[in-house]
């Protein structure tokens, strides 16, 4: 084998940025394949492209052994045909290295929307068939592959949980490189083959994803090898990174720290030498780098190795199509012959397409891939579409707990000491750090310090391969190998934790609760995600995806309007109640337990919001735990209504909502000593929802005995109001329910003067209690009289001074 030859930057310029011709490459090898390789490569290749268009357009015939007929073909023909080329191209060129090297590996699919592509893979490695043995290796087996392709009661269009190996869908795209990266964390010996459509590449979430090899260590990670797939086209437009110079091109992914190697062409035989030559060079210079790292124990950050593949877009389909360009245009994107039952002359050509790939060569007559081509693939859990990775439940693990009740304050009387929730909590999220070394991390948007989360340093530091200067020795945290994840893209730490969790590992997202919004859309797909598994009898469950938001929309008071939002909330309610949950602990005890609840659970979406600042606390440990195992209940100590009818029940769901709703409640019994008063306090949001609606939700009968059907409710809520009103609207007495939450009023305030504009301070609380209590009468007047003139006195105070009085904000549970 001749030496590597390396084309300058000024050779790559000058070379033509079409996708047509001889293969161009900047790895040049004098022929690393075999004739006869290049012949059986192209074949099995061949192979999967007649897979993808059977997928795409038939129904029965799927050998063509007699002439295609109408009744052949789908009545509605769907599916993505242009980048499956590339995809299977890359995917079989895996397989090589797979078979010569013994790597372990797994096919990240960016463009899953080309869900042929590996659909196909899988089915000529056998992994289909064993998955669904009525998706046989034989003709009938076949025909139901066909069929079952973007069918009603079959499988959908992209790589979704029922297609063997994927672990990414792919349908929005953006996210590939860092659920990539997520899966080869802590697992050292992974390659995570990772195609990236030149669509896709546009996105926000994939352009700062390209930086996460600043957090991979070679000793202790294994190693993402992106495929940048220039096939040129959108849907209906250009992609842009097709049509710069090799120049830029080149200086953009040097910028992100990479090191590109092209392969460019379509001329098939020159194209495999060429991907062959390249994508060895890219593996052997992973493990070299590995191999250096961990021999002499000094990690460092390698310019790793990726792949820039410009191929036409619908590689191997016919140029023209009714005169107007398909391959290697946008046109191929979809289905590239439309309107078949319209049209007799485009049945002969997608027939003469088909033949094309003269399938009676590469199967059977039993429909089976003829033996040669058949031992190509990897074997056992080596082929990608069969490595455990991808269904990560199997190498889940439980996480080693240390005992929540250990960390517990101690609480003599509720609501008269303040304590840090939050940094409270960090100490048992230090331990949980130190108890699982290898399959535990922390991740977070540069905000983990901020989140009082610092005492998880402890045990592992923040992962930085990235130059040092002295000046981080003073607090700065950062290790070559770490355990908390932070860089400043709320989409990188999402895709690097989902990676994470569907490879087999758990971990825990924190982020400012107002700019959780920006990962909202990934959160959808990762419900929707794990809402299909459960219906995949093959799928393992993964550990559950941990989010606490913090630094909450009352006490961002201080950063003004742009910093409160709690909506994050609607967007998780609105997700299958299978898979989704919203716990809002009310102090430290009751966010310990609801953690070590989240965080032993598998398949599900837990949300957790707890503020960061000191505040109250209300329950001991005994007293958390029964609380938060009820999901809400009523507090005792708080009401004075035990043995009788109450008058009015406060309700609280949230930190600072209950402090408010209970300074509420003790200015109702210093002013209006004769009212009955029931406490309530929320933690489990769902427990509002009828039993049949969620399997957290409340009986009618349990509803009943906390809320009552026909007294007033004043609840007052951490989020939007109407949350709430959504939840409960099935529920009887749902007109005596009078929720008080944000409502979109906050400016540079004081925390009092926040609750004050959206109505959830104590005294717009207890005033409106009053007015919804037919049983004063008019003898609530003076009562309300004083309690709004004492906030309009802390409102003109907090204008005046900048602060809250201090009689209010060091108010203390009086009784």
């Amino acid at each position: 084998m001749a030496p590597n030859v390396e084309k300058t930057i000024e050779e790559l310029e000058a070379m033509s940025i079409s996708p047509f011709g001889e293969a161009r490459s900047t790895v040049e090898h004098e022929r690393p394949l075999s004739d006869e390789e290049v012949r059986k490569m192209n074949d099995y290749f061949l192979a999967t492209m007649y897979l993808c268009l059977g997928m795409i357009y038939l129904k029965d015939n799927p050998l063509l052994t007699e002439p295609l007929a109408l009744k052949h073909v789908k009545s509605r023909l769907l599916g993505h045909w242009g980048s499956d080329a590339g995809q299977s191209f890359t995917y079989i060129h895996m397989n090589r290295l797979i078979k010569k090297y013994d790597i372990d590996a797994i096919f990240i699919s960016g463009p899953g929307h080309g869900a042929p592509a590996v659909l196909s893979n899988s089915y000529l490695e056998g992994v289909y068939s064993e998955v669904y043995p009525d998706k046989s290796e034989d003709v009938e087996g076949m025909r139901r592959f066909f069929k079952q392709f973007s069918f009603p009661g079959g499988i959908g269009s992209h790589a979704t949980p029922e297609t063997p190996g994927s672990l990414h869908e792919g349908g929005e795209l953006g996210y590939s490189i860092s659920h990539a990266f997520g899966t080869v964390f802590d697992h050292p010996d992974l390659i995570s083959v990772t195609m990236v459509g030149d669509g896709e590449a546009e996105t926000g979430p994939l352009a700062t994803s390209w930086h996460s090899t600043k957090f991979l260590n070679p000793i202790t990670d294994g190693a993402v090898l992106p495929v940048l797939h220039l096939n040129g086209y959108k849907i209906n437009n250009p992609t842009v990174l097709a049509r710069i110079s090799h120049r830029e091109l080149q200086a953009l992914f040097v910028g992100y720290g990479w090191t590109p190697y092209f392969v460019e062409g379509s001329d098939l035989p020159s194209m495999h030498q060429a991907m062959a030559s390249t994508m060895e060079k890219c593996v052997t210079e992973i493990r070299a780098y590995q191999k250096q790292a961990r021999e002499s124990g000094k990690a460092f950050r390698p310019r790793w190795p990726m792949i820039v593949l410009r191929t036409p877009k619908g590689w191997t389909g016919p140029r023209k199509i009714g005169g107007h360009y398909s391959e290697g245009f946008w046109r191929a994107h979809q289905v590239p012959i439309p309107d078949i039952a319209a049209n007799p002359e485009k049945l002969k050509l997608l027939e003469d397409w088909m033949r094309s790939y003269q399938p009676e060569k590469l199967f059977d007559k039993s429909g089976a891939l003829i033996p040669e081509l058949k031992e190509l693939a990897p074997t056992g859990v080596r082929r990608m579409s069969a490595n455990p990775v991808a269904n990560g439940g199997i190498l889940r693990r439980k996480l080693h707990m240390p005992d929540f009740r250990e960390y517990a304050t101690h609480i003599e009387k509720g609501g008269v000491r303040n304590v840090g929730s939050m940094a409270l909590f960090a100490t048992m999220l230090r331990d949980i750090v130190k108890k699982n070394p290898n399959h535990f991390r922390v991740f977070g948007p540069d905000e983990t310090e901020s989140n009082k989360l610092g005492a998880i340093y402890d045990a592992g530091k923040k992962v930085w391969m990235g130059e040092y200067f002295a000046e981080d020795e003073d607090g700065g945290n950062l290790a070559f190998a770490g355990r908390v994840m932070e860089m400043l893209s709320e989409h990188t730490c999402e895709g690097w934790l989902e990676g994470y969790i569907l490879s087999g590992r758990h971990g825990f997202l924190n982020s400012y609760e107002p700019f959780i919004h920006i990962i909202d859309s990934m959160v959808n797909q990762h419900c929707k995600w794990l809402e299909k598994c459960l219906e995949v009898e093959w799928r393992v469950k993964v550990a559950s995806l941990n989010i606490l938001l913090t630094a909450t929309v009352w006490r961002q008071d201080h950063n003004g309007f742009t910093h409160q939002d709690p909506g994050f909330l609607d967007v998780v309610a609105n997700k299958s109640p299978e898979v989704v949950r919203i716990y809002l602990p009310p102090d430290a005890n009751c966010l310990l337990s609801v953690t070590d609840h989240c965080l032993r659970s598998a398949n599900y979406v837990n949300v957790i919001v707890a503020d960061k600042q000191d505040h109250l606390q209300y329950l001991n440990m005994d007293e958390a735990i029964a609380h938060c195992t009820k999901g809400l209940g009523i507090w005792e100590w708080a009401s004075n209504d035990k043995g009788e009818e109450p008058d009015v029940v406060m309700a609280s769901c949230g930190d600072v909502p209950t402090h408010e709703s209970l300074a509420a409640t003790a200015l109702l019994r210093e002013h209006l000593p004769q009212l009955k008063i029931r406490f309530v306090n929320v933690v489990d949001l769902f427990k509002l929802i009828p039993e049949k609606e969620h399997p957290h939700g409340l009986s009618d009968r349990e509803y009943r005995a906390i809320f009552t059907e026909d007294k007033p409710v004043i609840f007052n809520f951490h989020s939007y109001p109407w949350l709430i009103h959504r939840l409960t609207y099935k529920r009887k007495g749902q007109n005596n329910l009078h929720v008080r939450g944000y409502k979109e009023k906050g400016n540079i305030d004081t925390p009092l003067e926040l609750a004050i504009r959206n109505e959830t301070d104590r005294f717009s609380l207890a005033i409106d209690a009053i007015d919804r209590l037919p049983v004063l009468g008019n003898k609530g007047a003076a009562a309300r009289e004083a309690l709004l003139n004492e906030q309009i006195k802390a409102r003109n105070f907090a204008f005046h001074e900048g602060i809250d009085p201090k009689e209010l904000t060091a108010w203390t549970w009086p009784y």
